[in-house]
């Protein structure tokens, strides 16, 4: 667990030894351990020939020392023969989802390859246990790969938190000197990189994320983490911080903070983050979370100009 807070976890988990698992392996041709929002991925390639390897902004968050949540299996096949049924889900872009037999597959095809899907995946009802497959004609086999490249990644994440671990939003997560967690919530285009931006010069400031931020409840605590999935200002950061405060991003002419009754901070919660419409379960947690969320954590709209003076008005109401 990487943390703001500190070192109660990183105690545990330096304990944890090489032979506790057979996924312990930081990063080699063949297993990767992914730590994100203390969720463990170990992504295992099973075929020889598959070497794999993690995007740059992947690689910080590595982790040798934890035990795997999630297990990844990737290969290689031939998809071209491969019958898609029971689609439950249409992205519009890049990704499908389908349901069969109480698993998911999520269906990956771009007009770059061609009309065959470039990688499926395979999950288990509860997301733990995944299989990526890759279409072995559309890529290199002597190249190292990513098989868990955006989207798919942050997709399965989505979907396992949604089973009562936790909500992505589209956020900024700024955490001050004193290690308190500013979320800064908006749509594309609010603002988010621009407070990253601000930010991030500040000594003792740690940008956590300036696009995707992820929220869990543990302990009794509500934490935000950084993800690998960044916006335009390339900021991603594998800590962790306690949540203290949420603004709503607005555009003005002066800085402002405007009090928001519960239902409206709700409802714009939800607007920015995501839930897996497809699934009721998912739903339901998340707007479960969401309530207990706006009763715990000040929640207000922030309007702003973007300048230095933000940060100075903000650090002033701290």
């Amino acid at each position: 667990m990487r943390a703001i807070d500190k070192n109660s976890e990183k105690v545990r988990m330096q304990s944890v030894t090489s032979t506790t698992s057979q996924f312990s392996t930081l990063c080699s041709q063949h297993s990767l351990t992914i730590e994100i929002a203390d969720i463990t991925i170990a992504l295992i390639s099973v075929d020889p020939k598959l070497k794999l390897r993690a995007d740059e902004t992947t690689k910080k968050f590595l982790d040798p020392n934890t035990t795997p949540d999630v297990t990844i299996k990737g290969c290689w096949d031939d998809l071209a023969q491969v019958e898609n049924r029971g689609k439950i889900f249409d992205s519009g872009s890049v990704w499908k989802l389908y349901q069969n037999n109480g698993s998911y597959l999520f269906s990956l095809n771009s007009p770059i390859f061609g009309p065959v899907p470039y990688k499926v995946a395979k999950a288990q009802k509860d997301f733990t246990r995944v299989e990526v497959v890759l279409h072995r004609p559309y890529f290199d086999p002597d190249k190292p790969i990513y098989p868990l490249e955006y989207p798919l990644d942050e997709l399965l994440l989505i979907n396992l938190l949604a089973l009562g671990r936790g909500v992505e939003v589209h956020g900024c997560g700024v955490v001050d000197p004193s290690g308190s967690g500013h979320l800064f919530i908006g749509q594309s285009g609010a603002g988010k990189s621009t407070m990253a931006k601000l930010w991030k010069d500040t000594p003792g400031v740690t940008i956590l994320s300036d696009d995707r931020i992820i929220l869990r409840q543990i302990d009794k605590k509500l934490w935000m983490y950084g993800t690998p999935w960044h916006g335009e200002a390339m900021l991603a950061s594998p800590e962790r911080a306690p949540l203290t405060r949420i603004y709503f991003l607005e555009k003005g002419n002066k800085n402002e903070l405007v009090s928001l009754r519960d239902s409206l901070a709700l409802g714009r919660l939800i607007t920015c983050s995501f839930i897996p419409f497809y699934s009721q379960p998912g739903i339901a947690f998340t707007l479960s979370f969401f309530e207990k969320l706006v009763k715990e954590i000040p929640c207000c709209e922030l309007r702003f100009v973007p300048d230095k003076r933000a940060v100075e008005f903000i650090n002033e109401r701290s």
